[in-house]
């Protein structure tokens, strides 16, 4: 076992692209549902659509529960779809840091990023204020360890908020945090992957699928043993010492005819009603497996757009897969057997969709660009800029699509960046990661310069 102390240690290593998000979606209750019994000689009050009776119901502890959970709904829509217009972006110095791969919320101030330089840390949005957390070190390096260039490419939390997943010091090993500490519990070394981890999904508290540029998924199940309680392992000298766990269950993609070498996994997202797992890979599929105790494959589909498929999120409420590619937007809908959505195009420059997330009816697509775009599944249009827009205006293919830009963040100007991109004073950043604060209805987003040999970061906080 491998010692590791939780502190502010430095480790650093380069690496390659990535880009994916976390999905995030959450279904409203039905208005109009029935409270207890009244009198006879009562009758139901109408119901009053208004917050100053909602509010006055709450502080009573009024009945008809239903209603107001339908109520919640409707205000809960109505956010979500105006209040993108208003955000305001502060941005966040995060230093000499490159490329933020990877974000998720730990609390109301505090977000938990990976790099591309192999860096896990949590910033203070409030503050500023950013703490590096040890990376797990693999038991046995062995002479076909990869090199440690590719950094941390997901973030996940379980469903609980009691367990992170990440990559570790070796990135084909998957790594498990206990929260709120962030103490190492348990390290996936042992024959698993055997590239680069590039998704995470947890599919229960204790059950978690990694996703590799191996071609391969792998399922690990933890050991409530390992973390429940107030069990703490150390070594004589008082560090914390973590167990090294193999994998339940390892996968294949399978190979397709048209491109055989390039089914690396890309991203993962869990549909928890039906228990399913979605896959998606560079060589232009999506697969589905089952996933409980194990993973069984149920299809394979080519996706219409196969050109850098590197995020992938799922929509409980609408049972709606998105795919981001190149330039689109793929929306996969199950049940129907087909793709009954029309794609979206990014149209920014070719330069990719580089995250995705849902909530409710509304994605939110981080480019490659420096952009935030939103689209509306269910009008199946953007989000457009109500303040430009008169009031004697029709809505039409005049309206200007709403569109939030990020600021410049930091770039390196070394070498390379004079040699190779003529010195260009700015570039904009790829939005490899953004993740939701929705009680707080705040956003992050992180990421860096779009190519590969430049150095760099973008990390913002909109509000």
């Amino acid at each position: 076992m491998a010692p590791q102390q939780t502190g502010s240690r430095k480790r650093k290593a380069p690496a390659v692209e990535a880009g994916a998000a976390s999905s995030s979606s959450q279904g409203s209750a039905a208005a109009g549902g029935e409270g207890p019994l009244l009198l006879k000689k009562q009758r139901r009050p109408a119901t009053r659509r208004s917050l100053v009776p909602y509010l006055k119901g709450r502080e009573v502890g009024a009945r008809g529960r239903a209603g107001l959970l339908g109520f919640e709904g409707e205000l809960r829509g109505y956010a979500v779809q105006k209040l993108p217009e208003l955000l305001r972006e502060r941005e966040l110095a995060l230093g000499t840091l490159n490329k933020v791969f990877a974000s998720q919320w730990l609390n109301a101030r505090q977000v938990v990023c990976g790099t591309k330089c192999n860096t896990l840390f949590v910033v203070d949005v409030q503050s500023g204020q950013i703490t590096r957390i040890p990376l797990m070190r693999d038991r046995e390096p062995g002479p076909a360890r990869a090199q440690p260039s590719c950094g941390i490419h997901a973030i996940e939390l379980n469903p609980s908020k009691t367990l992170l997943a990440t990559g570790g010091e070796n990135p084909n090993s998957l790594a498990v945090y206990q929260l709120p500490t962030l103490d190492p519990v348990c390290l996936g070394d042992r024959l698993g992957h055997r590239d680069w981890i590039f998704a995470i999904a947890w599919i229960s508290d204790t059950v978690v699928v990694s996703g590799s540029r191996d071609g391969t998924v792998a399922l690990w199940r933890m050991d409530p043993d390992i973390f429940n309680g107030s069990i703490a392992w150390h070594n004589d000298a008082g560090l914390p010492v973590y167990a090294h766990i193999r994998p339940r269950d390892l996968e294949t993609i399978p190979r397709a005819n048209t491109n055989p070498s390039n089914r690396k996994v890309r991203a993962l997202a869990f549909n928890r009603k039906n228990q399913e797992l979605g896959a998606v890979s560079l060589d232009g599929y999506f697969h589905l497996w089952k996933a409980r105790s194990t993973l069984s494959r149920l299809l394979s589909i080519r996706l219409p757009y196969c050109r850098e498929n590197v995020c992938l999120t799922y929509c409980d409420e609408l049972s709606l897969y998105a795919v981001g590619s190149q330039s689109h937007v793929s929306f996969l809908d199950l049940r129907h057997g087909h793709q009954n959505i029309r794609p979206l195009c990014s149209r920014e420059g070719g330069t990719g969709v580089r995250s995705l997330s849902f909530y409710q009816h509304i994605v939110t697509v981080g480019t490659g660009h420096g952009s935030l775009l939103f689209y509306d599944v269910r009008a199946q249009k953007f989000l457009e800029e109500k303040a430009l827009a008169s009031p004697d205006s029709s809505p039409g293919p005049a309206a200007r699509k709403l569109k939030l830009t990020c600021g410049r963040g930091w770039l390196n100007h070394d070498d390379l960046w004079v040699n190779y991109f003529g010195g260009v004073g700015e570039f904009p950043n790829a939005l490899y990661t953004h993740c939701y604060n929705w009680p707080e209805m705040k956003l992050f987003v992180a990421g860096g310069p779009l190519p590969s040999g430049l150095h760099g970061n973008y990390a913002g906080l909109w509000s």
